[in-house]
């Protein structure tokens, strides 16, 4: 089971790369772009690790860090582009396990992210970031997709929706998860975009579209990407 780690952080660009750096190393990742939704994912799918940010539209990361602390061991990371030590030291007396002052390069938060689960006694198993079957390869550090040895133009979006499947190879991704993780949480009703998209990502890797061999449809539900 792959480590789920929330990320709270409302500048999208910033969003958008550490959800597909941090999704690239193995991890099941969600963002929000506020306290309030934070919040509520906190209370409904408790993730194994939060990266938060501090400046939030509807409040400080400060308040979420003591609203952890009061339920949960789980670590927090805060990334900030506040540099002041006496910041710093008022957010990790509140319970925060390490503070990354932006900007920052995504393998030191990796490395934090680490020395914080094993501090928690959690061990990280290499990332599966290769997908072979049947002819299709998927290597997501490499951003690179063969179909038959041949290299397969995909767009951003594309890959997004690809990477997420490979990451749960074998197990079905709900309308509502893809629709999320690859566009964002305001988005989990566009299902009419999974339908376009994954039209484009099939005539593109499959042999018969038609009749998929790897991208599954899983009515009412979702999707799932086959592993044999």
């Amino acid at each position: 089971m792959s480590i789920r780690l929330l990320v709270v952080e409302d500048d999208p660009e910033i969003r958008s790369v550490l959800h597909s750096s941090l999704a690239a190393e193995g991890f099941d990742v969600r963002t929000a772009v506020s306290v309030s939704e934070a919040a509520a994912i906190l209370h409904h799918a408790l993730p194994d690790v939060v990266v938060l940010d501090l400046g939030l539209p509807d409040g400080d990361g400060l308040d979420l860090v003591r609203q952890i602390r009061k339920a949960h061991a789980l670590p927090v990371l805060v990334v900030s582009a506040r540099h002041q030590e006496a910041e710093k030291i008022k957010l990790l007396d509140a319970g925060a396990d390490d503070y990354l002052t932006k900007p920052f390069s995504v393998g030191e938060l990796l490395a934090r992210i680490r020395v914080a689960l094993r501090h928690r006694g959690t061990a990280l198993d290499p990332a599966a970031t290769v997908h072979e079957l049947d002819g299709l390869k998927v290597d997501l550090r490499s951003r690179l997709v063969t179909v038959a040895g041949e290299p397969v133009h995909l767009t951003p979006t594309e890959f997004k929706l690809l990477a997420r499947l490979v990451r749960s190879a074998g197990r079905v991704v709900t309308h509502r998860q893809l629709l999320a993780d690859v566009w964002g949480a305001e988005y989990t009703d566009h299902t009419h975009y999974l339908r376009l998209y994954m039209g484009q990502l099939r005539a593109k890797i499959e042999a018969d579209p038609a009749e998929p061999r790897h991208l599954l449809t899983e009515t009412g539900v979702g999707y799932r990407l086959a592993v044999a």
